[in-house]
Order: C-alpha cells, then structure tokens, then sequence
C-alpha cells in the first residue's frame, strides 16, 4: 500500500481540508483507504525544537489494513460552497477514519463542557454565531455583524430559551454580539485567542499555538453540536458542519450573501 504523504503548512483547518482532498483524491483513484503521513504538516503548531509527528495528539490513528472505501465529491474550493451540498453520506466515513479526536481532544471538549454547563439541555438551547474575521477578508467578502443579528434574532423567534455561543477571531464581533445579548450568551474566555480586526491571523502570532490548536479543535466539536449555527464560509465553517454530519439549521454567508 502506497504511503500518502502531505508536507501542507499552513492554518490547523486549512491542513486539514488539505490532508482530506488528498485522502479523497486517492480514494477516488484506488477506492481503498491509504496510510497518511502528515508528520511534516501542523509546523504552525510546533515548538522550534519538536520535529515529532503532532498529527495523532488532535486524532485519533487509523486503521486502514485492507479497508475498501467508497468514491467522495469533495474537492478543497468546497469550503467555499453551499454546505448544504456536501457529500455527507461519503464523507463522514471519511472523517471518522482519519479525523475522530484523540482521547485528549475528548477530554478537553468534556472538561469545555462541563465549565460552561452544555451537557444542560444536551445543547437544544445552545445556538452558535461563528464569524471567521481578519485575514480571511483575503479570501473572500465577508459581512457585517448587523447581518449576524439580524439571524440571532430569527432564531430567538423560534426558541426563545436559545443561548448563544459566540465565538470569533475578531475582539470587536465578540463584544458585539455579547452587547446585543447579555443575558442569553457566552464565550470561552480563558480557552481561545482573539484580536481586534487586521489583516493576519492568529497564528502568525505564534504565541501558544499549539495549546489553542488543541482547545480549538475541541471547540469547533462543540460548536457542531449546537441547535443553530450562524457561520462565513471557510474551511473551519465547512468542518464545523463535516462534524456535524450535515448542513440543517445552518445559516451560511457566502461572499455577502446569505444562501442557507
């Protein structure tokens, strides 16, 4: 069996939505499952010194010995999609190959719930407001907080009991929308990293990248599991909702517009 080996480097979900084209590509063309070396990927996330494979702290190790696999539509441009479409029904044994969390990743998400009490209600009144801000402005249009709002409210309309779970890279959307709900929202205040809006990332930053990489893979499970989710497209929005398994009560914003 064909080693399949990925060099990637760049954001942790940009990685990711990486390694799944390639795993897909040589599905596609083999319809088995290969062995992936990504050793030489995540380097944002390692400390100057640590030349180890980080790949199996975030997931857990497959195995693939022999495994048949279906044929996928998926390509990396996806994440600028309608999620909606997404090959779920391909995909998701896709992803519970290569991208099931490790133990650590478990126990992190756990203890994250357990702080903020979202076992309560088993999530039902947890709805999320995702907005990837700064630098992704270079990707693609992204819209206003007023256009966010404007959603929040017509999820309240139909569960007056939601709470939200605001969570940005941007410090201004965070504040915003905690000023517009500060009563019914919440954010992980001591378990993620945000900045007021420029045109880098976080990660560039490089201060404890690797620790936040954990706390946010942890994260973007648990906002999977939320009632409603109000994202922008990007690839974490897009594995937000590969997570979850599909695309229902989600409001995506595709370059300004509102398709979901």
């Amino acid at each position: 069996m064909m080693e399949l080996v990925i060099s990637h480097n760049a954001g942790f979900f940009s990685n990711m939505a990486v390694i799944l084209t390639r795993i897909v590509e040589y599905i596609n063309q083999y319809e088995r499952y290969p062995v992936v070396n990504s050793s030489a990927s995540f380097q944002w996330y390692k400390s100057k010194t640590n030349k180890n494979d980080i790949t199996y702290d975030y997931f857990l190790k497959p195995s693939v010995s022999g495994a048949t696999a279906h044929k996928v539509d998926f390509i990396w441009d996806y994440q600028f999609t309608d999620y909606r479409n997404l090959d779920y029904t391909n995909i998701s044994p896709v992803m519970k190959m290569y991208f099931s969390p490790s133990k650590q990743i478990l126990e992190l998400k756990k203890d994250i719930e357990s702080k903020y009490e979202l076992y309560l209600n088993d999530y039902k009144v947890v709805s999320t407001l995702f907005y990837r801000g700064n630098d992704k402005a270079k990707e693609t249009g992204l819209c206003s907080y007023d256009s966010y709002l404007k959603h929040a409210r017509s999820i309240l309309t139909i569960n007056p009991h939601t709470t939200f779970l605001i969570q940005s890279d941007e410090t201004e959307f965070i504040e915003y929308m905690i000023s517009k709900f500060p009563n019914n929202s919440f954010y992980f205040k001591d378990e993620i990293r945000h900045m007021n809006k420029c045109n880098t990332s976080l990660d560039l930053l490089g201060k404890d990248n690797y620790l936040y990489s954990l706390y946010f893979l942890a994260i973007v499970i648990i906002m999977s599991k939320s009632q409603y989710i109000v994202c922008n497209s990007g690839n974490i929005s897009e594995f937000i909702c590969l997570y979850r398994g599909h695309a229902n009560n989600v409001f995506q914003n595709l370059n300004e517009e509102w398709i979901a």
